[in-house]
Parts: C-alpha cells; structure tokens; sequence
C-alpha cells in the first residue's frame, strides 16, 4: 500500500519515485518535516519543508480515502451488489469525487419522493417505463394502484412516483454527475444580491449588492466575504451556469431513446428535467460551493500562515531593557520593566489622563532606575494618547518608542500558562509584561497564545478551523526548528513546538531542568523521563546548549555526526573545539574524502555552515524588524487625497495590505495599488511590519475607510 501510495504521490507532483518512497516511510516511522528536511537530505533529494508538507497532506488524504474505500465495499457487499469490476473501480479510485460517485446508487439514504414510492412496492413500474417500450403506461400502471392508506390512489399516482424513481436513478448516474460537473466546472456563475431592506445594515457588503462573477476565477478573499454575508443574512447567493437549457437537453439525449414509445419517453423526458433541476443541480452546485470554500479556505490558510512566519521570524530585539506598556486611558496604563531576558523588575499603573505630573514622575524614575532602554507600547485603545504622553516628557535617559500588536495578549493573561508565571500579578500587569516580551523576543513570547488569536489574517473565523490549526502549528513548529532553542531558558511552550517533543515531554524536560539543574549536553536529554531513541533523534539537533561540554551542542549539528566531525579533526591534527573555533581551518577540509551514501555533499555543507556560525540565530540575518518607530498622531478630519504620510503594514490579505498610518483604524493598499510592476501578490512588495510611505487616494470616513497607494511614492 505505501509503495501504491507513493507512487500516486509521484505522479501528482512530479516528483521522483525514491524520493517519494523516502519520505512515505520516514513519516510511518514516525519522522518530523524539520527532523526529514534537515537531516535527510541525502534519501529526500533536498525536498524543501513545503514540499514535505504537501506529500504529508496528500498521504494524509489517501490514508482517509483508504478507510472510506473499505467503508463503500462493505456496504456495496452487505447490498448483495459488489461485482468483481466494481471492486477493481474503487480499488482505482484517487480521488474522494470519484468514489463517491460510484457509492452514491448504494449509499444509506434518508426519506425522499423516490425512497416513498419504492416503499409503495412502484420500482418494478420504474424498470417498466425506464425501458420506454410501452405503449400504455397509464395501463401498466393501474396494476400497482393500492387504495389502502398511504397507498397508491390511482394510476396516475403510480406513474409519479414511478417518475421519482427514475429522477433519483439519472442523479445517481456517474455519466450525469460528470456531465452536469463538467460543464459546472468550466461555466458556472457566482451572484449575490442584497436582501431588501438590509441595505442599511448590511453597509459594509456593499460592493456585493449587485455582484457577479466566474466562480472558477472568483478570488478567494471575495467568496469568503460573500458567504459570510450570506450566513449573516445581507446577501442572496445563487450558482448557475448561462446554458443551463443546454445541459438540460444534453441530459434528455443521454436517456431518452429515440425510438422508445411516445407515451413511456415522455415520461421519462420529464423525469430527466426534474432529476435536473430537483436533484443533479442542487448537488452538483453544492459540491462546486464546497469546492469554492476549500479552496478559499486553502488560500486564506496559506495568507494567514505566511503572516504569522512574519511575526515569529521577527529579530529579537537584543540586549536591551523593555519597559511593556498596556495603554488604557479609563482605567489606568500598565507598566512592566523587564531585563535583557525578559525578566520582570518591576510593575506599575499609572494614569496620564487624570494625574499628569504623578504619572510622568513615575514613568521617568522608573527608567531611570532600570535603565530601560525600549518602550513597547501596545497598539489598543489609548495607543496613540500614550505616545503622545511619552512625547511630551522630559526623559531622564533616551528611550526608543515603539508600538507594538496586542493582539492576543488579553487571551495570554488570562490563560492557564500566564497564571503559571505570574500568579499573584493582576491581568492587565500580565499583558503589559507580554507586550514587552514581545518586543525582546517575538518567537518566544507568542508560542505562548494560540497561533490564530495573533490576528494577521483574512477570515480566520469563516474558514475551516481544524485546517487552520494545523496549518498555523506547522508554521511556528517550522520557524521554532529553523531558529532552534535553548534547552536550559526555553518555555514548555516553546519546547513543545521542537521536532519530537510536544506538549507533554516538554513538561518532563522542564521539570527535570528544574529538579537537576541545566543540561550540560544533549546526551543529558536521554535521563528526562519519557525521553526515548526516537524522541531523541529527532528533536537533538534542534535544541542548544550554549556554553556546554561539547562546543557542538549549540549548534544544528545533529549528534550523530558529532563522530564524522571528530575525524575530521584529527585528519586535521587539531581538537573538535579548535575546529569549531578557527574558521580558517574550514577552507582547508577536503569535503569530497568524507562523502557517503548516507553522509553526502548537502549534509556535509550544513555542516561546516554550522561550524561556521555556532549558535547562529537565522533571525538576525532577516530585513524584518520589530524596532520600528511608532506612527504619528493623525486627525481625520485633516486628512486630504494626495496627502502623503508613514505607516507600518499591520497585516496582509489576498486583496491588499492594511496600514497603520495613525488613525484609529487601518488604511488599506489594494493590490493594485502597492507597485507599477504587475503582481499577483502584495507580499511580493510589502511585509508585515514595515515601515511605508503611502498617498491617499480615497477618503470614506462614514465606513472609516481609508485607501491609500504605493505607486509612485519614494520608499526611504
């Protein structure tokens, strides 16, 4: 089956048979994506994460088409209708359409008009007209009529329900199914309307009222926003096709015999027409609009999750001393002074609205006395208020301002893991410690919050949330494995997200470093408890241990290879730590003398990559920063089209990037608008946190809309 598997695989993605075959095995044998890109190169080709990923999914989605082919045979067989080609049909099956096309006659059905007629005993009627060799189907018919309650009044009733029977035949039909499909495929129509009277309400789908489009074409971020306002009530949704008459005869050729008898083919003419219009379409559409959702979902997922790799792989902001700020005007602001490690020194509440000169006071002893280097103020209500504050005080010592997303945070102070820390720290002390974390050390404060509540998406709440959550998980499982972790500092929740580890062997490694004191190597690992070979194998070489026994423990040199480096040491005449101190001895390894099949030339480049740079932090070398200056104070109402102004990109949708250009909603960059270069894409130009230059273009203050432009704007 794996071979089968792998093979399907293969093909679909164009990909060698071996490298497949590989990976199909590691991940039965229980391998990470981090632990197979990084450390198998060799038996992968070089598969890249991403690639990893799509093969993972696509085994995932065979392995559930398998359990489903099994369920389709026993319940074909249980009929007394599985035949040896039948068998040999779903056994080919790749994909879930296709079997379920051919289950759909066998299938468990609830009540319908033709389930009632078969139950009336009027299917051997059906067969009859099927056949369209009667001449007197009104005659035949007067056999099955049964007077008896719920029966079979008369003749013509018989030849209804006879009717239903066909209908349901020609829906099930896999000929019907792929021809309405087919032509659904390549011309199906999505419209929306408004609802009357919900004009008014529904203001903000606006650009929907009267919409219409390919429904193949329709850009991801529109189909979500049309069906939520169809969930919401706004809007009336239809899916249809222009030659909707045309399929209709195309069905009608398909089972209708020329030379049947008049009376039988017209009966089974209107059958086809209601099978059509009551059945096939209907599901047909539905199966199209599930699609539609899928992959919508699928782009809005993707959206989402390259956002969040923004923020995670944000540089940390060094060795600097932060004060957190959680802004709120009514009741109070949050102070929390923290150290280069994001240790608390101290806590405070101070309220510039109603005691100005205390407040200020306050603010600057506190940086004085720590010596705070950063303000992190959180960008919630109060944010621009709080900067204008900070402004406005003669400071004790310079301080950088910087503005940074709360989003979240409120959910981490109230969380099991903020109560761990902070037990006797009231909530709102908890965000302002976060918010400042967040600015020290972006990866390692937001692991901490469920990836969806970082709020850098489109639609999160529409799509498909099981998904999501995987889709998100694997984001910060790849960015904490690309940037590794300190074993002896790193949280539970950080630890959790190395490959091999998870949640509960993350407690375990915590708890032992708490008891035992820091690990001095990786092979100390091996006494925490639950930690096995596997566990082992797969996380060693992502997790660091700056200043331990063995230099190479705080690097990605996995331990296995700790041997193949000793002996190119002692090729070289010198011991491990010299190698790994003195570049200049790097030009001079002959890499070729120790190529295997197992050990070949991209591992052995990671490793002197490592040996290199030890404890190389792959943040550091990002053009991201999260050390941006806060954005001025701006007043609608002096805003002007033409006007140019800062911003920093606060989020990236399908559709455009949003801008934080200091008012207390967003502006937004349409696509169009970020480059006089063609692109598909607003990534491709702009990232979350970067500082723009932006001109605005259109001004609707009444939907507190902003559109703002890129084109033609210098960028410094």
């Amino acid at each position: 089956m794996a071979n089968e598997q792998a093979a399907i695989i293969s093909h679909e993605m164009n990909l060698g048979p071996r490298q497949v075959g590989a990976v199909v095995r590691m991940l039965r044998e229980g391998a990470t994506i981090p632990f197979i890109a990084r450390y198998r190169k060799e038996a992968t080709g070089s598969l890249d994460e991403v690639t990893l990923r799509n093969i993972q999914l696509r085994l995932n989605a065979l392995d559930e088409l398998e359990k489903r082919k099994a369920t389709v045979i026993d319940t074909i067989s249980a009929q007394g209708a599985m035949t040896d080609e039948m068998r040999a049909r779903i056994e080919a099956c790749t994909e879930s359409s296709a079997l379920e096309d051919i289950y759909l006659p066998y299938r468990p059905k609830r009540k319908t008009r033709a389930g009632a007629a078969r139950d009336k005993g009027l299917e051997p009627l059906a067969k009859m007209v099927m056949k369209q060799e009667l001449d007197n189907p009104l005659k035949a018919a007067a056999r099955f009529v049964d007077k008896k309650a719920e029966g079979v009044p008369d003749a013509e009733a018989a030849l209804a329900g006879a009717s239903d029977i066909i209908a349901e035949w020609i829906s099930e039909s896999e000929k019907a199914r792929n021809l309405v499909r087919s032509r659904y495929l390549r011309g199906a129509r999505i419209t929306a309307s408004v609802v009357a009277g919900k004009e008014e309400e529904g203001i903000k789908y606006k650009d929907y009222y009267d919409f219409s489009d390919s429904l193949r074409l329709c850009p991801s971020h529109r189909y979500l926003a049309i069906r939520r306002g169809e969930d919401e009530g706004i809007l009336k949704v239809d899916i249809s096709v222009l030659n909707d008459t045309e399929i209709a005869e195309r069905l009608t050729r398909m089972f209708v015999k020329p030379d049947g008898s008049e009376e039988a083919t017209d009966i089974v003419r209107r059958a086809v027409k209601d099978s059509y219009r009551r059945l096939l379409r209907p599901s047909i559409v539905s199966e199209l609009a599930a699609s539609a959702k899928e992959r919508s979902d699928d782009a809005a997922i993707a959206l989402f999750a390259d956002n969040v790799r923004e923020l995670l792989m944000e540089p940390p902001l060094g060795r600097k001393r932060v004060m957190g700020v959680d802004p709120g005007l009514k009741s109070g602001c949050k102070l929390a002074c923290l150290d280069e490690q994001g240790n608390v020194m101290a806590v405070e509440i101070i309220y510039p609205a109603t005691d100005y000169y205390k407040s200020a006071d306050l603010i600057s002893f506190l940086i004085d006395r720590f010596r705070i280097d950063v303000l992190a103020i959180g960008n919630g209500t109060g944010s621009r208020e709080m900067v204008s504050f900070i402004e406005s005080i003669s400071l004790p010592r310079p301080v950088a301002i910087k503005v940074v997303s709360e989003q979240g945070a409120s959910i981490y102070s109230a969380s099991d893991v903020a109560r761990e820390e902070f037990p006797d720290l009231d909530v709102t002390l908890r965000g302002a410690i976060s918010i400042g974390r967040r600015l020290l050390d972006p990866m390692a404060e937001l692991v901490k919050i469920e990836p969806r509540s970082i709020g850098v998406g489109q639609y999160q709440h529409d799509v498909n949330q099981a998904a999501l959550r995987d889709a998100l998980d694997f984001t910060v499982e790849s960015c904490v494995n690309a940037v590794g972790v300190n074993v002896n500092t790193a949280s539970r929740q950080l630890l959790g997200y190395v490959s091999g580890i998870g949640p509960k062997l993350a407690g375990y490694i915590v708890d032992y470093r708490n008891a035992s004191g820091p690990f001095s190597c990786r092979q100390d690992l091996l006494n925490v408890p639950r930690m096995g070979e596997k566990a082992f194998q797969q996380c060693a070489g992502f997790l660091r241990i700056p200043g331990g026994i063995n230099p190479l423990d705080n690097t990605g040199i996995h331990p296995e290879r700790y041997e193949l480096i000793e002996t190119m040491a002692r090729d070289m005449g010198v011991e491990t730590e010299r190698l790994v101190r003195d570049s200049n001895l790097f030009s001079k390894i002959e890499l070729d003398r120790y190529a295997t099949r197992k050990v070949g030339m991209p591992t052995l480049s990671d490793i002197i990559l490592e040996l290199q740079k030890p404890g190389r932090d792959p943040r550091t070398d990002s053009s991201t920063s999260n050390a941006d200056t806060a954005p001025g104070f701006t007043a609608a109402d002096s805003l002007h089209i033409g006007m140019e102004l800062s911003g920093r990109v606060t989020n990236l949708t399908a559709f455009g990037a949003f801008v934080d250009i200091g008012l207390p909603y967003n502006g937004l960059i349409h696509v169009s608008q970020l480059s006089d270069a063609f692109i598909t894409s607003p990534a491709e130009v702009v990232r979350v946190g970067q500082n723009v230059r932006v001109r605005i273009i259109d001004i609707d203050l009444a939907r507190n809309r902003v559109a703002l432009s890129m084109r033609g704007v210098p960028q410094s």
